[in-house]
């Protein structure tokens, strides 16, 4: 079986890297090609376009940046569903909205081929290592043909339902935590005057019913972060945390549902994009809360 993956992005690559690493006959494509070069240097093959990876690939992981970077790859010039894929095996991770999941598997099935849409929880470090958590939404029989992929990835699949499932899961899952970076701010700034040793205070955090379990494995770049250091390698930006915060937002409302505290922290994350994070690791928003530097309640 060769694997292809289109969209080089931390996820993308870091995915990459771990189906190399386990001996995988790997394809990969990407908008900017400089991001191939070292999974080139490692034995994959480039292709020159998304349709030459589809063409060469049996199945083809996609994960890319939002809704508009996902039509253009499968449906742009020289796209994915461009050239002759009928029986070949999409597996679409992008973090979007379900019915743009449904709508695309819809095209992906006219051109005879399959579809899953299969987000997934977890950021670089668990993508390297094979600890991801899927959420697979798709047809019984889709979903089995790409366990045995995904299982490579994955430290658990769960089949939530039909295709968009999986991104309606994806989105539930990932609020939460959202909202928590700037609970987290908030309750870290009522410490400040305290003086306490960032590393102590976020280790009382993590051991008391205040910390979720992001701290036990992001606790100690917080503490660093606290210490006046930035937080790098970055694993999930201030703007692609945006980007959720308001498709989580744009969901509820076709739902006629509401999700007051998630739109109140997408105008924090909006706030602090405008004022030059967007690139910045979310970890960053409640450190800089924390501090007051810059930060004003705009609602």
């Amino acid at each position: 079986m060769k694997i292809g993956i289109a969209g080089l992005g931390r996820m993308g690559s870091a995915i990459a890297v771990r189906l190399i690493g386990l001996g995988q006959d790997l394809v990969v494509w990407n908008r900017s090609a400089g991001k191939s070069a070292a999974l080139e240097a490692a034995g994959a093959k480039v292709a020159a376009t998304p349709a030459r990876l589809a063409v060469d690939a049996d199945v083809i992981i996609t994960i890319l940046t939002d809704a508009n970077a996902v039509s253009a790859v499968y449906l742009g010039k020289d796209g994915l569903l461009g050239g002759q894929v009928a029986g070949k095996l999409f597996i679409e991770m992008s973090t979007v909205r379900p019915a743009e999941q449904r709508s695309l598997a819809q095209e992906v099935l006219k051109k005879g081929a399959a579809m899953i849409d299969c987000p997934v929880g977890g950021t670089v470090g668990p993508a390297r290592d094979g600890r991801l958590f899927g959420f697979a939404g798709g047809d019984a029989a889709d979903v089995a043909r790409a366990k045995p992929v995904l299982d490579q990835l994955c430290r658990r699949l769960e089949h939530v339902g039909p295709v968009g499932a999986g991104a309606t899961m994806k989105l539930a899952i990932n609020l939460p935590l959202l909202v928590y970076w700037q609970a987290l701010g908030e309750a870290l700034s009522l410490c400040e005057s305290l003086n306490i040793d960032p590393a102590r205070q976020m280790d009382i955090f993590a051991d008391t019913s205040g910390g979720a379990n992001v701290l036990k494995v992001r606790g100690a770049s917080i503490a660093a972060a606290l210490g006046g250091q930035e937080i790098s390698p970055v694993t999930f930006d201030v703007g692609l945390i945006r980007k959720d915060l308001q498709t989580m937002v744009e969901e509820a409302q076709s739902l006629g549902r509401v999700l007051p505290l998630a739109a109140r922290t997408l105008q924090y994350f909006e706030q602090a994009e405008r004022e030059g994070m967007g690139a910045q690791d979310g970890a960053m928003v409640p450190v800089r809360w924390a501090r007051q530097s810059g930060f004003k309640d705009e609602g």
